[in-house]
């Protein structure tokens, strides 16, 4: 069947659209509107084929995975795939780099994409064969990068501490009956903690600068985004954030180059994500599993989706820039103090709303975790043990 043009860049655009709405807006994560789409499929496919559908939805997956990180750089408020961004991400603000920030998560996003779609042909040929032979031993080698994360610490103790604490925190959310356990929990350990330390600090946020970006260590960055974010594109259970931590301790990265590292695993997940789909019938991303109920891709379909994608990361890429460069000069006439507070209360109403009271309770316990690394003087990045420990788990027990 013939599918009109026009009609696939009107649905491309429609996919922006809600991708800006995701991606700035805190807690309205790319997965709920994708559920939500899926839910109306049954009224949108007697207007449109599934196809356009599909391109909705990996059209706003993609300007998702561009513009995620502008919230949590400039207002501290985490995505569960760039959480570890917020860490580098609000120093640079600190320093009047805020802008610098976001455009090195888009520089790794971009590169990730490209570099990604250069390597489909290959990928489309090894996926089926490697995927066994990884799948067997992924348990154990998250055991290996967790202990080599804790041993890295002045603090051994507090570090392995707050590991267990943080894993035993996330299996449990993860178990309980809510919807968007990930919110809260992230919103507790990576960003209310955060915002609570800076009130105490009493942190003024400076001019912000529109220098040159330094981007120094790209190539590498954006090498190991799409070897960590290919491997977790077709591991159940493992998400842009942990490929990150794995990422960062083979790749010798300075702060911005891991910056540019998150960028561009979000990015890469969801490309090849789609690669996986098609070659192993397995989808492990979220607007991917959306895709799996909508439609069978056959390789037309997928050349459609893969063209989709590099036209949107060409958009988003300059949106990115755009929107980050209104955000820092909003942020320099406003009360950093009053600013935090607004966003705490913002996040607060959010997971009320999103998750009721058991989502909450999460928020309020996360936070009281989130808060230890400060107290202490430890890496926040053994937090993220929260969804290491499930993971590793499920592929050990």
């Amino acid at each position: 069947m013939r599918r009109p043009m026009p009609v696939i860049l009107l649905a491309t655009l429609l996919g922006i659209s809600l991708g800006i709405i995701t991606g700035l807006i805190p807690g309205i994560h790319v997965n709920l509107i994708s559920v939500l789409l899926l839910s109306l499929s049954v009224y949108l496919l007697d207007l449109v084929s599934p196809l356009i559908v599909c391109v909705i939805i990996i059209s706003m997956a993609i300007t998702h995975s561009f513009l995620d990180t502008i919230p949590s750089v400039f207002l501290g408020a985490p995505d569960p795939d760039t959480a570890l961004s917020i860490l580098p991400g609000h120093r640079l603000l600190l320093e009047g780099k805020g802008f610098e920030a976001v455009i090195l998560t888009v520089i790794g996003s971009l590169g990730g994409l490209i570099v990604s779609l250069m390597f489909i042909p290959l990928l489309l040929k090894i996926v089926e064969i490697i995927y066994p032979v990884i799948k067997a031993y992924i348990g154990y080698f998250l055991i290996l990068v967790s202990g080599f994360l804790i041993l890295k610490d002045k603090k051994k103790i507090w570090a392995l501490t707050l590991f267990l604490l943080s894993g035993a925190l996330g299996f449990a959310v993860l178990n309980l009956p809510l919807k968007e356990s990930l919110f809260p929990l992230f919103s507790g350990l990576f960003g209310i903690s955060m915002l609570l330390v800076s009130l105490k600090d009493k942190v003024q946020i400076p001019k912000q600068e529109f220098n040159d970006v330094d981007s120094t260590g790209k190539g590498k960055a954006i090498g190991g985004a799409f070897v960590t974010g290919w491997i977790c594109s077709f591991m159940p259970g493992m998400g842009p954030a942990q490929a990150a931590i794995i990422g960062s301790q083979f790749v010798n990265l300075t702060e911005r180059g891991f910056l540019i590292l998150v960028g561009g695993l979000s990015t890469v997940n969801m490309v090849l994500s789609l690669v996986t789909f098609y070659v192993l019938d397995k989808a492990r991303n979220g607007a991917v599993v959306v895709v799996s109920k909508i439609i069978d891709v056959s390789f037309n379909d997928l050349l459609v989706f893969l063209s989709v994608t590099l036209i949107v990361g060409g958009i988003a890429t300059v949106l990115a820039c755009k929107l980050s460069k209104i955000f820092s000069k909003i942020l320099e006439k406003v009360d950093y103090k009053k600013l935090c507070m607004g966003i705490i209360i913002m996040i607060c109403v959010l997971v009320f709303v999103l998750t009721g009271f058991l989502g909450s309770l999460v928020l309020i316990v996360s936070t009281a975790v989130g808060l230890i690394p400060n107290l202490k003087n430890i890496g926040r990045n053994h937090m993220m043990s929260c969804l290491l420990i499930p993971v590793i788990l499920f592929f050990v027990l």
